[in-house]
């Protein structure tokens, strides 16, 4: 038995590289990741995919490895190559992500030294950090030192925390869902109604509450909806409100959603996926006033902080309903338990294994400090308000809402011909382009076209070539 354990020992050894080894694997990662950023600004934003191009099946995982410069090959040409390129300031569609450099360092260090940061017992440092981070976010939001949250992998995770701690915190019982009321828009985001059927409340009233001109919730009509339903017997309960939906960015009155929340006893659950952080800024604080009178926020880092993807957080206000609500212990835990005041991410989400998030807020905050995050999404704003102008002197464009924060709405309107064809057919010819990505998306059944300025890359160039490429085409 001994023999053959260290003839094991000695093979799974090659798991553990030598400092030269080490260092080469370093510095062809590096290279690769140089030169991919130092070709990002004259790169494509979007290539389209020939089909059957991919050599997954033709390099298959066995016994065999193979070599540092054949596996950076395979993933340049079979990853990093076809599709929409996230890290690319001509990336403006949808809700672009981010990606800053100095966060890849912070999940570098996370990965190696491999903190478990799920209690704790087991990383005191990791875990102080991270509720460190979210107590500066609830600080910015203007929530109180009673609020808790979690760093989440995105916005439908911390939707669906957000969604159970409500759910937890006001007893709801299966008897009581179908006479619970939830309000909310027809621009909240479809992660709403995913959590409230994965938190077994798909059963729930749900009531749309119609907008105003500008996609935001009408709150005179909510305020009629909750009464109707108090005298037909319903329990109102949830209001979402959305901090910069995704289709045209609007954000909803937050404060007076909230003053009516809390009259009724609603819990007021916000949307700041996309936009919360942009009350860092001048522009955006103005916009998003009234975040601090919601119960529960979600803000993702990977969109306005420009993080890399999995970088989301929620927010809320009475960190006991979010303790109650996802707080565990199991026998074989039992070790962990601690009179320290400081709680686990472990108890705050349904997540017990985890990634060490924090490192990779940390390390760019701390580094770069915020001056530089302010300016960024100060000038999102701006740049898209330049667009709004400038689209308004293109013939033939019929505009959609002025921008509350950085998405940009319109469409073509042709002499001759079907609107909704001409606009599917404009941004299909923007897409073999390639060199910006626009999205689209259906408003009353038109076919619009978006302009998502938030990629920290997008400047003023970008936003020109943009105007420029869209001129061009419009000629189809």
């Amino acid at each position: 038995m001994i023999e053959k354990i260290k003839q094991l020992e000695k093979t799974s050894r090659q798991l553990e590289p030598s400092p030269n080894e080490r260092s080469l694997l370093i510095e062809k990662t590096i290279h690769y990741s140089d030169e991919f950023l130092n070709s990002i600004s004259n790169a494509l934003t979007y290539i389209q995919s020939p089909e059957n191009n991919f050599d997954f099946f033709g390099s298959e995982i066995s016994s065999a490895p193979i070599d540092i410069n054949e596996a950076l090959s395979f993933i340049k040409k079979n990853v990093d190559t076809f599709g929409i390129n996230p890290a690319s300031g001509g990336h403006l569609g949808y809700i672009p992500g981010g990606g800053i450099f100095h966060s890849a360092l912070g999940d570098y260090l996370a990965a190696v030294t491999n903190r478990y940061a799920g209690v704790y017992f087991a990383s005191p440092g990791a875990v102080k950090m991270e509720n460190y981070l979210l107590d500066w976010m609830a600080n910015i939001i203007g929530y109180p030192k009673t609020s808790g949250g979690s760093l989440t992998s995105g916005g439908s995770i911390s939707n669906l925390i957000g969604i159970v701690t409500a759910r937890e915190a006001f007893n709801l019982k299966p008897k009581d869902i179908e006479k619970s009321v939830v309000y909310l828009t027809s621009q909240a985001h479809h992660s709403i109604e995913k959590a409230l059927r994965i938190a077994g409340l798909k059963d729930c009233v749900k009531h749309f509450i119609p907008m105003d001109s500008n996609y935001r919730m009408d709150v005179s009509e909510l305020e009629k909806s909750i009464k109707q339903d108090k005298v037909s017997k319903l329990k109102p309960w949830l209001v979402v409100s959305s901090a910069g939906t995704t289709d045209v960015g609007a954000v909803d009155p937050l404060s007076d959603i909230g003053d009516i929340a809390s009259t009724n006893g609603l819990w007021h659950h916000i949307d700041g996926a996309y936009g919360g952080f942009f009350i860092l800024c001048e522009s955006g604080e103005k916009i998003l006033q009234g975040l601090e009178k919601s119960d529960s926020v979600i803000m993702d880092p990977h969109k306005s902080l420009f993080l890399p993807y999995g970088s989301g957080a929620v927010l809320i206000k009475d960190k006991v309903a979010l303790y109650k609500a996802h707080h565990y212990q199991a026998g074989y835990m039992q070790d962990t338990l601690s009179q320290n005041e400081e709680l686990s991410p472990a108890d705050l989400s349904p997540e017990l294994s985890k990634h060490f998030r924090g490192l990779r807020l940390w390390f760019p905050l701390k580094l770069l400090g915020l001056d530089p995050f302010k300016a960024a999404l100060e000038e999102k704003i701006q740049l898209a308000r330049y667009a709004y102008e400038k689209l308004k002197q293109f013939e033939n464009i019929e505009l959609g809402v002025y921008p509350d924060l950085s998405v940009v709405t319109f469409r073509f309107i042709p002499p001759n011909g079907n609107p909704n064809e001409f606009n599917k057919k404009l941004i299909e010819e923007i897409h073999k382009d390639g060199r910006i990505f626009l999205s689209s998306t259906l408003l009353n059944g038109n076919f619009i076209l978006r302009i998502a300025v938030v990629s920290f890359r997008t400047h003023l160039n970008e936003i020109d070539l943009t105007l420029e490429i869209l001129k061009e085409k419009i000629k189809i």
